[in-house]
């Protein structure tokens, strides 16, 4: 097909072996449209036998599609241009609906904003809503194991389409040892000086919510959209908060069925087994069916019986079931508060999570040292993400430790988790990272649910709050819960070191003090949910 400003786009289709009129489904994405997803979905082929016409399109420069690939720069115009051409397909009854996670999730909301009266459901996974706070940075700290290894990946694809082999060579080779050690670690060479023209560069120039987030930002352009939209996340995916926001922006004002299923799963892929952890075969992706019956639904105008179930489906880790809700949950939440013996630096032992707040204020004092930084292992923003046994970060001296006594009834969570920590540092700036684990009989500790923030008036001593990863998991009876501290996770987050400055020859040691118990308040609040079974 032909865009508006006559550019080529390149699509496969695949169709029904039969003569009636169909329904189309169309994603469209960056990677080689023969790939068409299967990392996480069936193949377009499995979609057509179910009486869908199937089309997956490279964008705009991308395979062998023409013109110039710039990142979501033509989605809107060109996914405005692509469904109104694939609803006038031969055999099409000229109803269209979306697909596809990631880039393919984002081409869809660009889509959407245009609103083409084709379009009438989409099934967007795993994308960020505001690009800003849900993708490049979190907390105000820059992604930087995910955004440096999506760069990389995307200006290899585009040396091996300009045919450069010294490009492609350099580049693909990073790709396989991550460039996390250069001189400037956010800067590394190999970016600078095979992929000038990377998105990259931009987003970390763009370190704070400016207007450059605000005209990138789907959520910019999607105020006054409404569809059906069926939204998919995993629990140990780097860009849930774009997939939660979105629904829940959505849930609050729309008049149509807005379902959300989020499974233990990160980016990809989406089985039952999650970095150390095997969640079993109900953790094993169920969203091929579920999107047929959606599709079914609202684009063949099907009874599938949508309606009479729960829109919001989570998997609950430990239980490893699936649990309905009519929202997503917003329990009110218990508060576990931070107490401590006076050596919770040194020994694991001397910080305590308890449910009442102890009368005498302590303070722990932690070193974050730049020179051997805690380590970033499993979460959502580390690669590989998931789930991951962390005695030995535990163990750390630059790691503060709270861990309560082991539960005498199964926990139930569902929700966010919020991390609250009376606390300051000798520098200008500093960050934290919270992570929840639990800790079994045997010693052993599993990360359930972290956070990061950038703070960045760091010789106040105030509270700050660390919006968690939101999760929903069953801690059984004699397993405990644990908050580790540290001012570092890398690399899964650029260091920060301290004077708001990214070069490494600039870095200083921090010292940071938590204060917990008597009026400092520092706590965990976990959203808990009451059940019986």
């Amino acid at each position: 097909m032909y865009t508006r400003d006559g550019v080529r786009l390149d699509a496969d289709i695949y169709r029904p072996d039969a003569d009636e009129k169909f329904p189309v489904l169309l994603m469209r994405q960056p990677y080689g449209r023969a790939i068409a997803s299967t990392v996480v979905y069936a193949h377009p082929t499995w979609y057509a036998a179910h009486g869908y016409i199937v089309v997956i399109q490279d964008v705009r420069g991308r395979g062998t599609s023409g013109g110039e690939f710039q990142l979501f720069a033509h989605e809107i115009a060109d996914g405005e241009d692509t469904i109104n051409w694939a609803a006038n397909l031969p055999g099409s009854n000229g109803t269209v609906g979306m697909y596809g996670f990631s880039y393919q999730g984002m081409t869809q909301l660009y889509a959407a904003a245009a609103k083409p009266p084709a379009l009438k459901t989409i099934c967007p996974a795993m994308i960020g809503y505001d690009l800003y706070a849900d993708w490049a940075y979190e907390g105000g700290a820059f992604c930087l194991q995910n955004n440096l290894a999506w760069a990389i990946q995307l200006a290899t694809e585009t040396a091996r389409l300009n045919r450069d082999e010294k490009t492609y060579q350099a580049l693909y080779a990073a790709s396989r040892n991550l460039p996390l050690y250069d001189p400037i670690p956010t800067q590394p060479e190999i970016l600078k000086n095979f992929a000038p023209d990377s998105f990259y560069h931009e987003w970390l120039n763009h370190s704070q919510p400016d207007e450059y987030w605000q005209r990138l930002s789907p959520k910019t352009h999607l105020q006054d959209v409404d569809l059906p939209m069926f939204h998919i996340g995993g629990w140990f995916d780097n860009y849930l908060r774009g997939t939660l926001n979105l629904y829940q922006d959505m849930a609050a004002r729309s008049q149509y069925r807005q379902q959300l299923l989020i499974g233990p799963w990160c980016h990809l892929p989406w089985g039952r087994k999650v970095g150390e952890a095997d969640f079993g075969v109900n953790a094993i992706s169920p969203v091929d069916r579920m999107q047929i019956c959606w599709f079914d639904q609202f684009l063949k105008g099907i009874n599938t019986g949508l309606s009479e179930q729960m829109p919001v489906w989570l998997f609950e880790m430990g239980s490893n079931n699936w649990q309905g809700f009519p929202t997503f949950p917003e329990f009110d939440h218990k508060s576990y508060f931070l107490s401590s013996y006076g050596l919770v630096s040194v020994r694991e032992d001397e910080g305590v999570l308890t449910t009442t707040c102890p009368e005498n204020s302590v303070d722990d004092v932690l070193v974050h040292d730049p020179w051997r930084p805690v380590p970033s292992v499993g979460g959502h923003a580390a690669i590989p993400a998931g789930v991951f046994e962390r005695s030995h970060i535990d163990s750390r001296t630059d790691v503060l430790t709270y861990t309560s006594e082991p539960l005498e009834s199964d926990l139930h969570l569902a929700g966010d988790v919020v991390v609250a920590v009376l606390c300051g540092a000798d520098k200008p700036s500093f960050d934290l990272c919270a992570v929840i684990s639990q800790v079994y009989p045997d010693g052993k500790v599993y990360n359930l649910t972290q956070g990061y923030l950038r703070c960045r008036d760091g010789m106040n001593r105030v509270t700050r709050k660390i919006q968690l990863q939101a999760t929903c998991a069953r801690i059984p009876q004699g397993n405990a819960l644990r908050l580790s501290l540290s001012a570092a996770c890398f690399p899964a987050y650029a260091m920060n070191f301290g004077n708001h400055s990214a070069f490494g020859i600039d870095a200083q040691t921090i010292t940071l003090t938590v204060s917990s118990g008597g009026a400092s308040l520092s706590q965990v609040l976990l959203p808990v949910v009451a059940r019986s079974d």
